[in-house]
């Protein structure tokens, strides 16, 4: 097939601005790949894909030393429909191994620096997806999200970053880390192109069964703008903590908002404290569980030693990174039989209550507006810090995951202080993401 020129100049764009970067977004390229599809809704269109999303016949390793040298036995649902659908795959990204932190630090590839301050984190975990968007390496990318894996690195680099309705979008082919909160999401500079994206990949799929089946709107539909009756806004007193430049933004796109005629109302984040703990045993114990078949046996890299018990452990334990193996150890503890009462079971009994209340409160509000992060991207070596101060990172985004509805961060400014983009979140109830997208539309410079 002969590629048209408009096709060939966007290629040898893509191409040598991938060639030429120096942010380490991207781990992989695959443009002897690519061919064009032209006259369909993705044509012309040029995707990365993060590295814990199956490619067939390309390396997948979560970032991971323990899957070196894994290929991909069959594409992703996601991928497939993106192909089928005149997208063309052009690599993969970097993220945190085994998408497992805030930050794209903990990768074998090394971390991915921000695109707008290179001694400055890109979020993660789907750091290289979002900073090779904000970079223009592409035109869209796919992360995945688990607690504001999408989203906060969104933030950080000044994209939009959609997280589905749990079950919207097939998880086939993306490596599990936590099976009931993982989601793929969709990152690009450009509003229109996420909704076009998210109207392909949606859908049920036969061969996920968490996948609901559900009807998707029609693209018309789904970018038909409609004013939402009632949003749900945070307070001052709520928000005193936060960057005072990111407080000034959210209040005065809180005072847009009722320009626009549309009502707000004050709301409370229900059990907001318990949201981050709850949070983190949950994924702890599902990662301990899903990463058990990564024994160095079954996938990817294998140490060498005559004892079977020595093997595991040295495969594991060369084949992980630090952040991996406290997670791993962490969900172990929570799963053991002394303490899976204490932890793991009043966990799952706490996010039905949060579930519950988020539910009571979009029985009174159409969409709910707040920040995605408390601050703009922090150092990349940021010393004497602990794995408490990066899990805060993701106090604003792990209630979506939790109660598995749509999130989409909104690209809200720049940090005159530091330079830096920062964005806001838009929630709403499970399977209403023209919500999302509509306020987006309304809120858009």
């Amino acid at each position: 097939m002969i590629k048209s020129n408009s096709y060939n100049q966007k290629f040898k764009n893509y191409k040598d601005k991938i060639d030429s970067s120096s942010t380490n977004s991207v781990v992989r390229t695959r443009f002897d790949s690519v061919k064009e599809n032209p006259k369909k809704l993705l044509s012309n269109k040029f995707f990365l894909i993060k590295d814990n999303i199956s490619i067939a016949g390309e390396e997948l390793t979560c970032s991971s030393k323990i899957l070196e040298g894994y290929i991909a036995p069959y594409n992703a649902t996601v991928i497939s429909k993106i192909e089928q659908n005149g997208g063309s795959i052009i690599g993969q990204t970097n993220m945190d191994e085994f998408a497992m932190g805030s930050s794209s630090s903990f990768s074998k590839f090394g971390p991915v620096k921000n695109y707008y301050n290179n001694s400055k984190v890109a979020g993660g975990s789907s750091g290289g997806s979002a900073n090779a968007v904000a970079e223009g390496l592409c035109n869209i990318a796919l992360g995945s999200d688990t607690g504001g894996s999408v989203r906060q690195p969104a933030s950080f680099c000044g994209i939009y970053g959609l997280k589905p309705t749990y079950g919207r979008v097939s998880r086939y082919g993306l490596v599990a880390h936590a099976s009931s909160f993982d989601t793929i999401g969709i990152l690009s500079k450009n509003l229109e192109e996420v909704i076009d994206t998210f109207s392909v990949i949606a859908g049920y799929d036969p061969n996920d069964s968490t996948s609901v089946n559900s009807d998707v709107p029609s693209l018309k539909e789904l970018k038909t703008i409609k004013l939402p009756k009632k949003v749900g806004v945070l307070s001052k007193d709520f928000l005193k903590n936060i960057n005072p430049e990111i407080f000034d933004i959210y209040f005065s796109k809180v005072k847009k908002i009722n320009e626009l005629g549309i009502k707000t109302s004050e709301i409370e984040l229900p059990y907001f404290k318990y949201c981050l703990p709850t949070y983190y045993i949950l994924t702890m114990a599902e990662a301990s569980s899903n990463l058990s078949r990564f024994d160095g046996i079954r996938y990817g890299n294998r140490q060498s030693d005559e004892d079977l018990n020595n093997l595991y452990f040295e495969s594991r334990s060369l084949g992980f990174l630090n952040e991996v193996k406290r997670r791993i150890m962490s969900g172990t503890f929570i799963l053991s039989s002394g303490f899976y009462d204490a932890y793991f079971s009043k966990a799952c009994k706490v996010r039905r209550l949060i579930k519950n209340s988020y539910d009571m409160l979009f029985e009174e509000n159409d969409a709910l507006f707040i920040p995605t992060t408390t601050s703009v991207a922090h150092d990349i070596d940021r010393k004497n810090s602990s794995p408490v101060e990066a899990y805060l990172a993701d106090i604003f985004t792990v209630t979506a995951n939790l109660c598995g509805i749509p999130a989409l961060n909104i690209p809200a400014g720049f940090s005159k202080k530091e330079n830096l983009p920062f964005g806001l979140q838009i929630l709403s109830n499970s399977f209403k993401e023209e919500t999302l997208f509509s306020l987006a539309h309304l809120l858009k410079e």
